[in-house]
């Protein structure tokens, strides 16, 4: 349908595409066409050392070599250009990122902004006044538990050039903890379910003070901010706080507001209540 717009869905860390599926059949059964794309690096251009699989060798995993070593935020941006690019030729878009995707969608809409019509951000890094690994630091994080990946962290960061983490693990403590900082809503089939979705590894750059939120470009996008009422990994404190230093950026053009009921990853496997606000937006 002419002029009917097209959302394009970012998936946050270790996440990929496939995680966008119920979310993207909900739009389409409202009538609304949806892409959702894999950064460099995720989906199926993921590499998976043999030794992730059943029976694991973690030793030799945390030396194996993964494909995402050296992916940065500005070849995300990219990936995601291309995709806004070919998308724009039907008609307008709405570019929604999740989590860890806000830092790609802000770079995006610092660099092209004539290929966004509207910004979505479903808690999600919206970096502003400070650089996205800056925040952790601040008073709103201070609830949130630093190592809820840490006890399932393989090998060392700096030496790998990638976080790697075994979401296979079946140690109790891991999985406790991090079902308790994104899905603590979820049953624990669901959550299982989810972390078979993920891929062990994930790149390490997440940009500069560069790549914070520009006003001449990003700012003149109109934008949404989704928020999650139950989120223990960005709580909602953080997430208006993000919210709070966009419209000072952006007084003229502030975050319209919306909020969904549940943790970080529930809209995502129970996507009706956020299909319909999302659909809402094709009419602003």
């Amino acid at each position: 349908m002419p002029n009917q717009p097209t959302f394009v869905f970012v998936h946050g860390a270790f996440a990929n595409s496939f995680s966008f599926a119920p979310l993207q059949a909900e739009l389409g059964l409202l009538g609304h066409r949806s892409v959702a794309l894999d950064l460099p690096g995720h989906g199926f251009e993921a590499t998976y050392a043999a030794a992730y699989q059943a029976p694991q060798d973690l030793a030799a995993l945390a030396a194996e070599p993964g494909g995402i070593k050296g992916v940065t935020l500005a070849d995300n941006a990219a990936r995601v250009i291309e995709v806004l690019e070919r998308a724009k030729e039907n008609g307008p878009t709405i570019l929604v990122g999740h989590s860890r995707g806000g830092a790609t969608i802000t770079a995006v809409g610092n660099a092209r902004p004539d290929l966004i019509d509207r910004i979505v951000y479903v808690s999600a890094w919206c970096p502003v006044d400070l650089p996205v690994g800056d925040y952790y630091a601040e008073p709103e994080m201070a609830g949130v538990d630093p190592g809820a990946f840490a006890a399932a962290l393989v090998g060392n960061p700096a030496e790998l050039g990638l976080l790697r983490v075994n979401f296979r693990t079946a140690a109790p403590e891991p999985l406790a903890a991090m079902k308790q900082a994104f899905a603590a809503d979820l049953t624990d089939d669901e959550f299982r379910n989810f972390l078979n979705t993920f891929q062990p590894d994930e790149n390490l750059d997440v940009g500069t003070p560069a790549d914070r939120a520009q006003a001449a470009t990003w700012g003149r996008i109109p934008k949404t901010y989704v928020r999650l009422s139950d989120d223990t990994s960005i709580p909602l404190a953080m997430q208006d706080r993000m919210i709070r230093e966009a419209d000072a950026l952006t007084p003229d053009n502030p975050f319209d507001v919306g909020t969904l009921e549940g943790s970080h990853l529930r809209w995502l496997a129970h996507p009706k209540p956020a299909a319909e606000l999302l659909a809402t937006l094709t009419a602003r």
